[in-house]
Protein backbone atom coordinates (compact mmCIF):
# COMPACT_ATOMS: atom_id res chain seq x y z
CA UNK A 1 0.00 0.00 0.00
CA UNK A 2 3.03 2.39 0.81
CA UNK A 3 4.68 2.02 -2.63
CA UNK A 4 1.29 2.96 -4.34
CA UNK A 5 1.03 5.89 -2.31
CA UNK A 6 4.29 6.61 -3.41
CA UNK A 7 3.87 5.66 -7.00
CA UNK A 8 0.84 8.63 -7.22
CA UNK A 9 2.93 11.23 -5.55
CA UNK A 10 6.03 10.81 -7.79
CA UNK A 11 3.64 10.61 -10.62
CA UNK A 12 2.37 13.76 -8.95
CA UNK A 13 5.32 15.53 -8.60
CA UNK A 14 6.43 14.75 -12.10
CA UNK A 15 3.12 16.02 -13.82
CA UNK A 16 3.32 19.17 -11.32
CA UNK A 17 6.94 20.00 -12.02
CA UNK A 18 6.76 19.73 -16.58
CA UNK A 19 3.75 21.83 -16.00
CA UNK A 20 6.28 24.56 -15.00
CA UNK A 21 9.23 23.41 -16.83
CA UNK A 22 8.07 25.58 -19.48
CA UNK A 23 10.30 28.90 -19.80
CA UNK A 24 7.37 30.61 -21.94
CA UNK A 25 4.62 29.70 -20.16
CA UNK A 26 6.19 30.75 -17.03
CA UNK A 27 7.59 33.47 -17.71
CA UNK A 28 4.95 35.06 -20.26
CA UNK A 29 0.99 33.82 -19.34
CA UNK A 30 -0.09 36.34 -21.19
CA UNK A 31 1.17 35.36 -24.41
CA UNK A 32 -0.83 31.65 -23.93
CA UNK A 33 -3.37 30.62 -26.89
CA UNK A 34 -1.49 32.03 -29.70
CA UNK A 35 -1.88 29.72 -32.63
CA UNK A 36 0.35 31.15 -34.74
CA UNK A 37 3.74 33.89 -35.60
CA UNK A 38 7.09 34.83 -35.08
CA UNK A 39 9.16 32.26 -32.18
CA UNK A 40 10.19 34.37 -29.72
CA UNK A 41 14.49 33.72 -29.39
CA UNK A 42 14.84 34.19 -25.73
CA UNK A 43 12.35 31.33 -24.60
CA UNK A 44 13.69 28.58 -27.50
CA UNK A 45 16.75 29.57 -26.25
CA UNK A 46 15.78 28.62 -22.84
CA UNK A 47 14.12 25.40 -23.54
CA UNK A 48 17.14 24.63 -25.61
CA UNK A 49 19.25 25.16 -22.32
CA UNK A 50 17.07 22.60 -20.22
CA UNK A 51 17.54 20.16 -23.07
CA UNK A 52 21.66 20.45 -22.64
CA UNK A 53 21.16 19.79 -18.97
CA UNK A 54 18.01 17.68 -18.74
CA UNK A 55 16.99 16.09 -22.38
CA UNK A 56 13.40 14.91 -21.19
CA UNK A 57 12.14 17.98 -19.43
CA UNK A 58 13.27 20.55 -22.48
CA UNK A 59 11.49 18.59 -24.34
CA UNK A 60 8.44 18.98 -21.98
CA UNK A 61 9.30 22.41 -22.15
CA UNK A 62 9.40 23.02 -25.91
CA UNK A 63 6.31 20.88 -27.00
CA UNK A 64 4.23 22.61 -23.72
CA UNK A 65 5.25 26.34 -25.04
CA UNK A 66 4.34 25.14 -28.84
CA UNK A 67 0.81 23.59 -27.07
CA UNK A 68 -0.31 26.51 -25.09
CA UNK A 69 1.53 29.27 -27.77
CA UNK A 70 3.42 31.20 -25.26
CA UNK A 71 6.72 30.83 -27.65
CA UNK A 72 5.57 32.96 -30.04
CA UNK A 73 5.84 36.51 -29.83
CA UNK A 74 3.12 38.88 -29.22
CA UNK A 75 1.21 40.08 -32.14
CA UNK A 76 1.81 43.12 -33.80
CA UNK A 77 -1.25 45.29 -31.91
CA UNK A 78 -1.58 49.12 -33.08
CA UNK A 79 -4.27 51.43 -32.01
CA UNK A 80 -4.97 55.05 -33.41
CA UNK A 81 -6.18 58.30 -31.27
CA UNK A 82 -7.80 61.20 -33.06
CA UNK A 83 -5.09 64.12 -33.54
CA UNK A 84 -7.83 66.67 -32.34
CA UNK A 85 -8.81 64.72 -28.97
CA UNK A 86 -4.77 64.69 -28.49
CA UNK A 87 -4.74 68.45 -28.78
CA UNK A 88 -7.08 68.82 -26.21
CA UNK A 89 -5.08 67.14 -23.89
CA UNK A 90 -2.32 69.96 -24.41
CA UNK A 91 -2.34 73.16 -21.83
CA UNK A 92 -0.90 77.09 -23.14
CA UNK A 93 2.37 76.20 -22.29
CA UNK A 94 2.48 73.11 -24.41
CA UNK A 95 2.44 70.32 -22.12
CA UNK A 96 0.67 67.41 -22.02
CA UNK A 97 -0.99 66.70 -19.04
CA UNK A 98 -0.60 63.19 -17.84
CA UNK A 99 -3.49 62.00 -16.01
CA UNK A 100 -5.83 63.21 -18.66
CA UNK A 101 -3.13 61.63 -20.99
CA UNK A 102 -3.88 57.82 -19.56
CA UNK A 103 -7.40 58.20 -18.65
CA UNK A 104 -7.92 59.16 -23.03
CA UNK A 105 -5.39 56.19 -24.55
CA UNK A 106 -7.28 53.82 -21.74
CA UNK A 107 -10.93 54.92 -23.10
CA UNK A 108 -9.66 54.50 -26.34
CA UNK A 109 -7.22 51.50 -26.80
CA UNK A 110 -8.59 50.16 -23.49
CA UNK A 111 -5.16 49.57 -22.32
CA UNK A 112 -4.05 51.30 -18.92
CA UNK A 113 -0.60 52.36 -18.94
CA UNK A 114 1.44 53.20 -16.07
CA UNK A 115 2.17 57.14 -16.88
CA UNK A 116 2.60 57.74 -13.21
CA UNK A 117 5.45 55.74 -12.74
CA UNK A 118 8.05 57.00 -11.24
CA UNK A 119 11.00 55.01 -13.40
CA UNK A 120 9.26 56.45 -16.67
CA UNK A 121 11.59 58.33 -18.70
CA UNK A 122 9.94 61.63 -20.54
CA UNK A 123 11.54 63.15 -23.44
CA UNK A 124 11.10 66.24 -24.72
CA UNK A 125 11.40 67.19 -28.30
CA UNK A 126 11.92 69.81 -30.66
CA UNK A 127 10.40 70.99 -33.80
CA UNK A 128 13.75 70.37 -35.94
CA UNK A 129 13.96 67.05 -35.02
CA UNK A 130 10.30 66.29 -35.63
CA UNK A 131 11.52 67.38 -39.05
CA UNK A 132 14.39 65.20 -39.41
CA UNK A 133 12.03 62.65 -39.22
CA UNK A 134 9.76 64.27 -41.84
CA UNK A 135 6.77 65.11 -39.29
CA UNK A 136 5.46 68.42 -39.09
CA UNK A 137 4.64 70.03 -35.23
CA UNK A 138 0.56 69.35 -35.19
CA UNK A 139 -0.35 70.28 -31.49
Amino acid sequence: MRTKSRVIGGVLAVTLFTQLAACGTLFYPDRRGQIEGKIDPVVAALNAIGILFFVIPGLIAFGIDFATGAIYLPGGQTAQVDPQELQQLVDADGNVDPAKLKALIDAQTGHSLPLDDPRLIQHSGSAEQLAAYGLRPAA
